[in-house]
């Protein structure tokens, strides 16, 4: 235990148990203050939808996977670490396919206000667990990495449903080592967390074959036409 840790006064008595190491996925709404309360419940019905559908796919379900971290307009998830679930996994299959699905459920809806266009980071690093949720300085960057105004502007940018950027680590470990192909992953982005630089690679993921969809629901009431055009 370093003196840091040692001088801190815990309340209760209790010290936070030991970092495990995840894998860290986030995704975002895009435009999510732009829509009414309705609209938003409806959309964050169909992201856990999609998600599950995604993730079900690629048989990341049961002890493979923490419970899911709601963040309002978006969604945390964390991996546990298993021999089946490479990191390859996420970038290569999980992520084409959430990005199919949502093309797909775009595709059918009759109103834009409840098309769904994505942000997301995978990263890995390791995390705590109090009891009340999940904490941690790997958390903290991806997320900062989710928010970067260039991830956000390359979202605005693009005709597609999704944009990814993956951390430094992932980039290394992963794209650099060429298990997936390194030329889709361009564009760098650079975040401040803990008075560190970390880097992010943005891609631009193309869909993947997918299971079906969610069936789309009418547009929630109370929402005029004015409001969904402009969504």
């Amino acid at each position: 235990m370093t003196t840091q840790l040692a001088a801190v006064k815990f309340l209760d008595g209790r010290r936070p148990s030991g970092p495990v190491h995840r894998s860290i996925i986030a995704v975002d709404l895009e435009g999510s203050t732009r829509r009414t309360n309705p609209v938003k419940g409806e959309l964050r019905r169909v992201i856990y939808e999609l998600l599950a559908h995604a993730l079900e796919s690629v048989a990341i379900t049961g002890n493979r996977l923490e419970r899911l971290v709601d963040r309002g307009d978006g969604v945390l998830m964390l991996i546990r670490p298993h021999d089946d679930v490479p990191k390859t996994i996420l970038l290569d299959r999980l992520i084409p396919l959430l990005a199919s699905l949502l093309a797909e459920y775009n595709a059918r809806a009759a109103q834009p206000a409840l098309r769904i266009r994505l942000r997301a980071v995978v990263h890995a690093g390791e995390v705590h667990d109090d009891g009340r949720g999940f904490y941690g300085e790997a958390i903290d960057v991806a997320i900062r990495l989710l928010d970067s105004p260039t991830v956000k502007k390359t979202l605005k940018l693009t005709a597609g449903p999704l944009v990814l950027v993956v951390s430094d680590e992932i980039h290394y470990a992963v794209v650099g080592q060429g298990y997936v192909s390194a030329d889709a992953y361009r564009r760098l982005v650079r975040v401040q967390v803990g008075g560190r630089c970390h880097r992010g690679w943005v891609h631009v993921p193309a869909p993947a074959a997918s299971p079906e969809v969610p069936r789309q629901r009418s547009l929630p009431r109370g929402l005029g036409r004015a409001q969904a055009e402009a969504s």
